[in-house]
């Protein structure tokens, strides 16, 4: 005999927690299927910390941000400890692009800089810097890990289940609801039938919805930034990019993040350069290439950290050939998917969209539906 739930939300990182909050602060009936512990490393939303970048062009992100912000300083009264902290962003490299976000953030009235090199290595003296330089005061940095305990444990509050040690085995839409198949740990089936779900799935998104969501082509990497020691522990640092233009990209390896994680050092990485990997069958190990090229960026980048002190940490992208999200309704079903590696900033603003979806308030901005990805099945 089948379970039932209004809403079963089938994931659960960061974007299926946010979700789980978002509809079970609403009064609904909220059911949460995730395959994996919690804090796993299987996926994408593990570690302690992630950037809080604003450092974008398009308005429609940053409208996202804007509303994440708030939504993250709200569930952050709920949580015991900060979800965020300020300590600036600063991007630089291509200068277009830099341009680009200091004016579209200028314009909106964000809490921005614009300093040339001297003036960010005076600031910055463990960093090298060249050309104008972009400073986000509102950015930094954002706790993961106590993340996503605040996001569970305040939609628990609000009587969202969160089950654990299942995977989703098939989804059956009809028009009218959804039946999907949940397999235990020893492999013995069940059915849960909802009004609605919600696939949140990161990197199992693709195989789960294989004949029934017409996707882009979602890619699905493993990444492998490391963690560096500071020469000198009294050094401040700020959270930051390294855009490279289009013509220099194959060069360099890839555009470059980071931030400093308290207790770990400093955080960086190269943006989407990954192995294509069957998330179930992964290495957890780099290339020899992207080690070589972090470790160079390092060197010459960064006079403040010790670039033979990497210690390399394993997460997945699944991206999109565009970079957007996916996030649209289909019938009894809403599609979270595509993160591209730069969706956990956004997870509080996305889970109110999705559950917006679910409960048939509003669709998804058009910017990520399935129609503005036509082009790149």
């Amino acid at each position: 005999m089948a379970e039932h739930t209004d809403h079963l939300l089938i994931g659960g990182g960061i974007i299926g927690l946010a979700t789980a909050w978002q509809l079970a602060r609403r009064g609904e009936r909220v059911r949460l299927i995730e395959q994996f512990e919690p804090h796993h490393t299987r996926g994408a939303s593990h570690g302690s910390t992630r950037n809080i970048n604003n450092a974008y062009h398009e308005e429609f992100y940053l409208d996202l941000f804007d509303e994440a912000f708030a939504l993250w300083r709200d569930l952050e009264q709920q949580a015991p400890e900060p979800l965020l902290k300020l300590h600036g962003l600063v991007t630089q490299g291509d200068e277009a692009t830099v341009l680009a976000s200091h004016e579209a953030l200028t314009a909106r009235g964000a809490d921005v800089e614009l300093l040339d090199p001297a003036a960010a290595n005076a600031r910055w003296p463990g960093m090298r810097f060249a050309g104008p330089v972009l400073v986000g005061n509102q950015a930094g940095i954002g706790y993961a890990a106590r993340a996503l305990d605040a996001f569970q444990a305040a939609a628990v509050r609000d009587g969202a289940i969160i089950e654990r040690g299942s995977r989703v085995v098939a989804i059956d839409p009809a028009a009218d609801r959804v039946r999907v198949t949940v397999a235990d740990a020893s492999g013995a089936t069940r059915i849960i039938e909802a009004g609605h779900a919600i696939v949140a799935a990161g990197a199992w998104s693709q195989p789960l919805l294989e004949g029934i969501v017409d996707l882009p082509r979602l890619t699905v990497t493993e990444e492998h930034p490391a963690h560096f020691t500071p020469r000198d522990p009294a050094l401040v640092w700020p959270s930051f990019n390294h855009m490279f233009a289009p013509d220099q990209l194959d060069e360099r390896g890839g555009n470059v993040y980071g931030m400093p994680s308290p207790g770990e050092g400093v955080k960086l990485g190269l943006h989407a350069v990954g192995h294509e990997v069957d998330p179930d069958q992964r290495t957890f190990a780099p290339t020899p290439e992207v080690r070589a090229a972090v470790r160079d960026h390092v060197a010459e980048w960064f006079p403040g950290l010790d670039p033979d002190t990497g210690v390399e940490i394993s997460c997945t992208y699944t991206s999109t050939p565009n970079g957007r999200f996916v996030l649209d309704r289909v019938g009894p079903l809403t599609v979270a998917a595509g993160f591209s590696g730069h969706g956990y900033k956004f997870a509080p603003a996305i889970g109110r969209i999705l559950a917006d979806s679910a409960t048939g308030i509003g669709l998804p901005p058009e910017e990520f539906r399935l129609a503005s990805h036509a082009k790149t099945r």
